[in-house]
C-alpha cells in the first residue's frame, strides 16, 4: 500500500505538468475563431440602435442565451419602433416595461433555426426545403400552464397542442417536447407570388399599413438578413406581441360571445393528465391536478392548438387555420329562427353544436382573394360575401379569424332533411340518415330539390322499427308474423324505406299531389324504386300487396324543396313480380291474360310463390307485357306455339322446342338491372333475360320521354307502352303493357 502511494505522489506532479501544456494546445485548436461574427446580443449592442430591446433582452433574462451559441432567427424591432409601441401603450420608457412584458416581446421575436429573408418563404418540410410554400415560423414563446373556472372550480390548465387531444413529452420529469409555442406571419413577395396572392390579401387584414417586400405584420423589414454567430438579425419596424390564438381571441371578443359561449360549453372538456401535474409540481412546489383543454375530436380543429395538422412536425410553416365567427345579433337571430323551432339550447343535440361550427371552420389559411377556394369542415363551400359580411379581420397565432354579420347557410339547417335533424320527433330517421347511408348529403344538398316523405319515431316503432342503443344496432320486428331481425339486417330493410321517401323533384313535381302520378325515389346517380300519388295519399308496391296507403299529415318547405310529415311507410314488396302478373290478369277481359297464360305454363315458372327464373327478389326489372292482340299476331307469326290462322294460343305446348320458345319470348320482355318508365330518366340499349344461342347477352333499345316509352327490338320493330295499363309496380320493377311483341334475331 504504502508503495501505491509514493508511487501516485511521483507520477500526479507529472501528469499536471503535462495537462498543463495540452491545455495550451486544446484551448488554442478550439478557440473561437476571429472571423465569426459576434453573437446576436453583441451585436444589437455594437448597433446602438436596438437600446430598447437589449434592455428588454435582459429583463427577461435572455442575454446569456443571445450571447452565446445558437441558432435563431431574431426579427428585432429598433429603437424607432419601440418609441411608436411606447406611444400606443402609453409606457414612458422601457423601464416601465415589466419583467413578463419583456420575456413575451422577446421570445416572440427569436424564431427556431436562423433564416435569410430569402428562405423564409420556403417551406422546411421532412422531405427538403419547397420552395415558396411558407408565411409562418415558429417562435420561441408558449404560454403554458394557466387558470381558469370551470362549473366553480379553479383548476390549473394546458392548450391543446393537438386537434382533439394532447401530445405530453417522452417523460414526466421534463418539460414536454411540444410547448404548444406560438407561430408568427409574415407576408413576403415571393410567396404572394407563387400562391397568386396580392396586396389586397394584405390589405384586408392590415388596411392601414402599406404592402411591401416583406411584412412582418404591420410592419416591415428596415436592414435584412444581419449575419450573427448564432443566427441571424431581421431588423424590424415593429413591436410585436404575442398574438392571441383563435381561441384567446374569441375569450375576449364581446362582439361574438355568444358564439363562443356555446362553443365553450358544448364542445370543450378538461381531462386531468398525471404526467403535466408532475412537471408542475416541479416547478412550482404547488400540489395542484393540471387538465389539459382540448375541444371535440369531431371539430376540423382545436382552436388552442398552435400546431397544424403535425403531420410533418414543420407543417405549420406553410399553412393555418381559418374560424368565420358571427356576431351575437346574427347568431342570436339564427338560434331564434332555425335551430329552436323544436329545441332549447339546453336539449339541441351534440351533434348540432358539431355541425354549426363545422360550418365556420376550415383547415387551411383562407385568404381573402381565395375564398371560393376553400370548403369548411362540413365540405361546403363558404358563403359569405367579403364586402358585405365581414365586419373584422385578423392574423392570429394559429390561423385567420373573420368576425361576420351573418351565420354560414350550411345545407343542414336549410334543406329537407333540417325537418328531421332539428325536430326531436325524428330522432330514428336522422340517425339512419347521418350513420353513414349518405341519405344525409343527398338530401341536405341545397343544389338539387328533392321532397322527403318523413315518418315519425312513433310512425316507425309503430311498424316495428326502432334502435338499441345499448347494443348499438337497429331492430324490426314484422306487424305482419312477428318475425324479428336485428343488426345489419334491420339496417338495410330500413334503409330501402327511407330511400323510398327520398325523391328528386327539380321542378317541385310533387308540390300539388290532388291529381296522380307515378315517381321514382332516391338519387339521380343511384335511382332507387317507383311510387306513385293519387288524390293526395302516396304509395309503393309493398303498400299495393299491404292494401294501405300513406297519408300526408302536414308539410314544410325548405330551400331545397319539401318535406310531407307521414302516418305510415312506402313499402316495398316482398312478392315476386309473377304475383302482380297473375294479380293483373286475373280481371276478366284483361290485357295481360295472354302473356301471363304462357308464363305461368312455361318451364321457367314455380307456382309456388309466381316466381320466374332468374328474376331475383331486390333486383330491378322491366316486364314488357305485350297486350292480347300483340300475343295473337306472335302466334299468326310462328314466334308462339298456337294455331297460326287463326292466332289461337297454345298456352300449353307439349315439344320441348315450342317450350323453349315459349320462355325465350317472355325472357326477352323482361330488362334487368334497369327499371325504365315514360319520365325520360332511362333510355338506350338495355340487357334483357334472354340469352343468345351463344350463351351472349342480348339487348333491347329504350326510347324514353315525358309520356312517351317505346321498346324497338333486334329486327328494329317498334312497341310502345299504353299508358293507362302501364307503370304497374312491382318488387323494384314496373310492369308495362304495349301494343306489339319483341323478337329477338341472331
Amino acid at each position: 500500500m504504502k508503495k501505491k502511494i509514493h508511487y501516485y505522489l511521483f507520477v500526479l506532479p507529472f501528469l499536471a505538468l503535462l495537462a498543463s501544456c495540452s491545455q495550451d494546445v486544446f484551448d488554442d485548436y478550439y478557440a473561437r475563431p476571429g472571423y465569426l461574427e459576434d453573437p446576436i446580443y453583441q451585436q444589437l449592442e455594437e448597433r446602438g440602435n436596438f437600446k430598447n430591446l437589449t434592455a428588454l433582452i435582459t429583463k427577461a433574462g435572455y442575454k446569456d442565451i443571445l450571447s452565446k451559441a445558437g441558432y435563431w432567427t431574431m426579427f428585432a424591432p429598433n429603437d424607432e419602433a419601440f418609441t411608436k409601441f411606447f406611444q400606443e401603450k402609453g409606457i414612458s420608457d422601457v423601464t416601465k416595461v415589466d419583467s413578463i412584458t419583456a420575456s413575451k416581446i422577446v421570445k416572440y421575436a427569436l424564431v427556431y433555426n436562423a433564416f435569410r429573408t430569402e428562405q423564409l418563404s420556403d417551406y422546411q418540410s421532412g422531405t427538403g426545403w419547397v420552395v415558396d410554400q411558407a408565411f409562418r415560423r415558429r417562435t420561441a414563446y408558449y404560454v403554458g400552464f394557466q387558470n381558469v373556472t370551470v362549473d366553480g372550480t379553479s383548476i390549473v390548465f394546458l392548450d391543446s397542442n393537438r386537434n382533439g387531444g394532447y401530445s405530453w413529452g417522452v417523460s414526466a420529469s421534463n418539460i414536454t417536447t411540444d410547448n404548444n409555442n406560438k407561430y408568427l406571419s409574415y407576408f413576403e413577395k415571393e410567396y404572394f407570388a407563387a400562391q397568386a396572392l396580392n396586396a389586397s390579401d394584405y390589405n384586408f387584414f392590415y388596411p392601414n399599413s402599406t404592402f411591401t417586400d416583406f411584412n412582418l405584420f404591420e410592419g416591415s423589414i428596415k436592414e435584412a438578413n444581419i449575419v450573427a454567430e448564432n443566427g441571424i438579425i431581421q431588423e424590424v419596424s415593429q413591436v410585436s406581441l404575442p398574438l392571441p390564438s383563435i381561441d384567446e381571441h374569441l375569450k375576449v371578443s364581446t362582439e361574438y360571445s355568444l358564439f363562443n359561449e356555446l362553443l365553450q360549453k358544448n364542445l370543450v372538456n378538461y381531462q386531468f393528465l398525471q404526467a403535466a401535474t408532475d412537471v408542475y409540481r416541479n416547478f412550482t412546489g404547488k400540489t395542484d391536478r393540471v387538465f389539459i383543454k382540448y375541444y371535440d375530436a369531431t371539430l376540423p380543429f382545436s382552436p388552442n392548438n398552435e400546431n397544424f395538422l403535425k403531420q410533418a412536425d414543420n407543417d405549420g410553416q406553410s399553412d393555418a387555420y381559418t374560424m368565420f365567427a358571427p356576431d351575437n345579433a346574427s347568431l342570436q337571430k339564427f338560434i331564434n329562427e332555425v335551430l329552436l323551432k323544436h329545441f332549447t339550447l339546453e336539449t339541441l343535440p351534440k351533434y348540432v353544436y358539431q355541425d354549426l361550427f363545422k360550418a365556420h371552420m376550415v383547415i387551411g389559411a383562407v385568404w381573402p382573394s381565395k375564398l371560393i377556394s376553400f370548403n369548411n369542415g362540413l365540405d361546403e363551400d363558404l358563403r359569405f360575401n367579403l364586402a358585405t359580411d365581414v365586419k373584422e379581420a385578423k392574423v392570429l397565432s394559429n390561423g385567420f379569424f373573420y368576425g361576420t354579420n351573418k351565420v354560414q347557410a350550411s345545407n343542414l339547417f336549410y334543406s329537407v332533411y333540417t325537418s328531421a335533424y332539428l325536430d326531436p320527433k325524428f330522432t330514428l330517421a336522422t340517425r339512419l340518415f347521418n350513420d353513414g347511408s349518405s341519405y344525409r348529403e343527398i338530401i341536405s344538398n341545397i343544389n338539387n330539390k328533392y321532397t322527403l316523405f318523413l315518418p315519425s319515431d312513433q310512425v316507425l316503432r309503430g311498424l316495428g322499427y326502432d334502435y338499441n342503443v345499448a347494443r348499438s344496432e337497429w331492430n324490426y320486428t314484422s306487424p305482419v308474423n312477428g318475425a324479428a331481425i336485428s343488426g345489419a339486417n334491420a339496417r338495410l330493410r330500413l334503409l330501402r324505406v327511407l330511400y323510398n321517401c327520398i325523391v328528386p323533384t327539380p321542378e317541385n313535381e310533387l308540390n300539388d299531389l290532388s291529381g296522380s302520378g307515378i315517381i321514382r325515389t332516391g338519387d339521380l346517380d343511384l335511382p332507387g324504386e317507383y311510387i306513385k300519388w293519387s288524390n293526395n295519399k302516396v304509395f309503393a308496391a309493398g303498400n299495393e300487396v299491404l292494401g294501405n296507403t300513406v297519408n300526408i299529415l302536414g308539410f314544410e318547405d325548405q330551400q331545397n324543396g319539401r318535406t310531407y310529415y307521414i302516418d305510415k311507410l312506402l313499402e316495398f314488396s316482398e312478392e315476386s313480380p309473377g304475383v302482380d302478373l297473375k294479380n293483373l290478369a286475373a280481371p276478366a277481359g284483361s290485357q295481360f291474360f295472354n302473356f301471363y297464360s304462357y308464363l305461368k305454363n312455361s318451364n321457367i315458372f314455380t307456382a309456388t310463390g309466381d316466381k320466374i327464373t332468374g328474376v331475383d327478389l331486390g333486383t330491378s326489372y322491366t316486364f314488357v307485357v305485350p297486350n292480347n292482340a300483340a300475343i295473337v299476331q306472335a302466334v299468326k307469326d310462328g314466334v308462339l306455339p298456337g294455331n297460326r290462322t287463326t292466332g289461337v294460343p297454345n298456352f300449353t305446348p307439349a315439344t320441348l322446342g315450342e317450350q323453349d320458345l315459349v320462355a325465350d319470348f317472355i325472357r326477352y320482355h323482361i330488362l334487368v338491372t334497369k327499371t325504365v318508365s315514360d319520365d325520360g330518366l332511362l333510355g338506350g340499349q338495355i340487357e334483357t333475360l334472354r340469352k343468345s344461342s351463344r350463351d351472349e347477352k342480348t339487348y333491347v333499345g329504350v326510347l324514353s320521354d315525358k309520356g312517351v316509352l317505346t321498346f324497338i327490338d333486334a329486327a328494329k320493330k317498334s312497341a310502345n307502352f299504353i299508358p293507362a295499363q302501364s307503370n304497374n309496380l312491382a318488387d323494384r320493377t314496373l310492369i308495362h303493357l304495349v301494343d306489339n311483341y319483341l323478337l329477338y334475331t341472331e
